[in-house]
C-alpha cells in the first residue's frame, strides 16, 4: 500500500475511531508510568504548536504563523502535569503576550525549566519551505543556560566520536580534517550545514577549499545542529552562529542523541555584555559544551510542521490531520517517534 493510500485508509478510520498513534522506539527503556505520561504530554503540546501553526504554512504571513504557534502551545501546557518557568522562549514579559521568560506554565507539579521555540522556521512555514517545528525542551529548576537573544557560535557532529573531535577554536580546516578521520571518510565526502547567511562566507569558503560539500540552510538551526546528529539527515557537521536561545534548544536535543556541540555568545555591543551578566553569565567568553548548557536530566520534543529529511510536516485531510514528531530523553537515551492521526471533530483542545 502507498503512503497516500495508508493516509487515506487511516482518514477513513477515524471515523470510526477518533485517533491512533503509532510509535516507533530506537531503543528499550523502562521508564516509570509518570515519565512515559510526561513524555506524550511534551509531544501533545509541540503538536498542538505544529497544528496551529501549519494552519498558515505557505500563506506569506509569518507572525500570523508565529502567533497561533505560542498560542496552541501556552494553550496545550495547561494540563501538562509540572510547574514550569519559560527561560528560554519569545522574549521579554513587555515583548511577548505569551511564553515569554519568567512565565510559569503547567496544571501544577515538579518545578521544572521550559525551553520552547513554538516555531522554529517562521518564514519557512510562511514561503512553504522545509524543516520547520514546534520545538521545547524540559529539565529541572536551574538546568539551563539562561541565554540572552544574541547570537551564538556554535559547533556540533553526531555521536559516536571521541571528546573533542572538533573545537570552537579550532580552524574549519582543522576540524573537517578530524573529523573525516575520525569518521573513516573522505573530506570531499563530508557535508558541512551552514545557514546562509553572508557572515558565514569564510566557513563555506574553508570548507569548499578542502574539498567538503555544503548544505545551505535558509532558516532553523535548530534543526542544522540536530541533522548532524541524527542519522539518515546527509550532515555531518553543523558550523557557524545563530541565536542563542536555539542553542541552548540544540544542546538539549544533543544531549539526548548522544552528540557532541560547543556555543560561545557572541556580543555586538556592550549592552549585549551587560544583559548576559544581568542573566547569570558570569564569563562572557565561556566555549559551552552542551552539558553546560542543558544540565541533568533533559526531555525534548519536536513536530514537524513543514516536511525535511527528519520529521514529516503536517498533512490536513477531512476533519482531521496528520503529525509527525520525535521524543527524547538524556537519562535513557530513548528516542522515539511519534505518528499521530488527529481527529477534529472529536479533539477537545
Amino acid at each position: 500500500m502507498s503512503y497516500t493510500s495508508a493516509s487515506t485508509a487511516m482518514a477513513d478510520a477515524l471515523r470510526l475511531n477518533p485517533i491512533s498513534d503509532k510509535r516507533s522506539e530506537a531503543m528499550a527503556e523502562t521508564p516509570t508510568h509518570s515519565d512515559r505520561n510526561l513524555a506524550l504530554e511534551l509531544v501533545r503540546v509541540t503538536e498542538a504548536a505544529g497544528l496551529a501553526a501549519s494552519r498558515w504554512m505557505g500563506r506569506g504571513d509569518k507572525n500570523a504563523a508565529d502567533g497561533a504557534a505560542v498560542e496552541g502551545m501556552r494553550k496545550a501546557f495547561d494540563s501538562v502535569a509540572i510547574n514550569g518557568t519559560v527561560v528560554i522562549g519569545e522574549g521579554e514579559m513587555d515583548e511577548a503576550p505569551m511564553l515569554y521568560i519568567g512565565e510559569t506554565v503547567g496544571a501544577g507539579g515538579p518545578a521544572m525549566d521550559i525551553a520552547v521555540d513554538p516555531l522554529e522556521g517562521t518564514t519557512l512555514t510562511a514561503k512553504g519551505g522545509p524543516n520547520a517545528m514546534a520545538v521545547l525542551a524540559l529539565a529541572e529548576a536551574g538546568n539551563f543556560l539562561h541565554a540572552p537573544d544574541i547570537y551564538m557560535d556554535k559547533i556540533a557532529v553526531g555521536p559516536g566520536l571521541p571528546d573533542g573531535v572538533v573545537d570552537l577554536d579550532n580552524s574549519v580546516e582543522s576540524n573537517l580534517r578530524n573529523l573525516a578521520k575520525a569518521k573513516k571518510m573522505e573530506l570531499s565526502d563530508l557535508v558541512v550545514c551552514v545557514l546562509d547567511r553572508d557572515r558565514h562566507k569564510e566557513i563555506v569558503a574553508k570548507a569548499r577549499e578542502v574539498g567538503s560539500r555544503i548544505m545551505m540552510i535558509s532558516d532553523g538551526d535548530v534543526f542544522g545542529a540536530m541533522a548532524a546528529a541524527m542519522p539518515d539527515t546527509g550532515i555531518d557537521i553543523y558550523l557557524g552562529s545563530g541565536g542563542a536561545p536555539e542553542g541552548v534548544l540544540a544542546a538539549a536535543a544533543l544531549r539526548c542523541i548522544g552528540g557532541q556541540m560547543q556555543g560561545r555568545l557572541m556580543y555586538e555591543s556592550q549592552e549585549q555584555e551587560d544583559r548576559a551578566r544581568a542573566m547569570g553569565i558570569t564569563d562572557p567568553r565561556r566555549k559551552y559544551s552542551a552539558e553546560e548548557m542543558a544540565k541533568g536530566d533533559v526531555m525534548f520534543a519536536a513536530t514537524g510542521v513543514t516536511g525535511g529529511p527528519m520529521l514529516r510536516g503536517v498533512r490536513m485531510f477531512a476533519a482531521g490531520a496528520y503529525t509527525h514528531s520525535v521524543v527524547m530523553r538524556s537519562k535513557s537515551g530513548t528516542i522515539r517517534y511519534v505518528e499521530a492521526y488527529h481527529n477534529f471533530n472529536t479533539k477537545t483542545w
